[in-house]
C-alpha cells in the first residue's frame, strides 16, 4: 500500500517539475527580449493616463485632468499625489480669485519613468507580434 501511495506520488512530481522548467524557460525568454522592468506605479490606468497628458502638455489643472481622464476628485488625488510622492510630477497650489488652484506638470524624472516604461511596452509588442 506504501508502495502504491508513493507512486501516484511521484507523476505529481514528476508533472510539477516539468511545470516549473517550463515557466523558469519562459522567464528566461521573457527577460532576455524585454530587460526592463514594468514599472508598477506607471502601470494604473489614472496614473499612465496622467503622465502621458502631461507629456504632452506643459501643465494641466487638476480639473483639467479630472475632466480627460474621466475620474472623481478623490481617485485623481490619490494616484497624482502617488506620482508626486516618486518625484514623477510637480504640483503647484495657488489661489485664482479666492479659490485654490491645482496645476501639475511632468518632472524629469517622470519623462525618464515614463520613456522607459513605453520602451519596455514597445519591446513586449513586438516580442508578441514576432510569434
Amino acid at each position: 500500500m506504501a508502495k502504491q501511495r508513493a507512486l501516484l506520488r511521484e507523476p505529481e512530481a514528476g508533472v510539477e517539475a516539468a511545470v516549473g522548467g517550463v515557466q523558469a524557460a519562459v522567464s528566461r525568454a521573457f527577460h532576455q527580449q524585454t530587460p526592463l522592468e514594468l514599472d508598477r506605479l506607471i502601470h494604473e490606468r489614472i496614473r499612465l493616463g496622467i503622465l502621458s497628458a502631461l507629456a504632452v502638455n506643459q501643465s494641466l489643472s487638476f480639473n483639467d485632468l479630472k475632466r480627460l481622464l474621466k475620474t472623481t476628485d478623490g481617485n485623481l488625488s490619490v494616484h497624482a499625489r502617488k506620482l508626486e510622492e516618486a518625484g514623477y510630477v510637480a504640483c503647484s497650489k495657488y489661489f485664482d480669485k479666492r479659490l485654490p488652484k491645482t496645476d501639475y506638470r511632468l518632472a524629469p524624472a517622470g519623462r525618464r519613468a515614463l520613456e522607459r516604461y513605453l520602451d519596455h511596452m514597445e519591446a513586449l509588442i513586438r516580442a508578441t507580434r514576432e510569434r
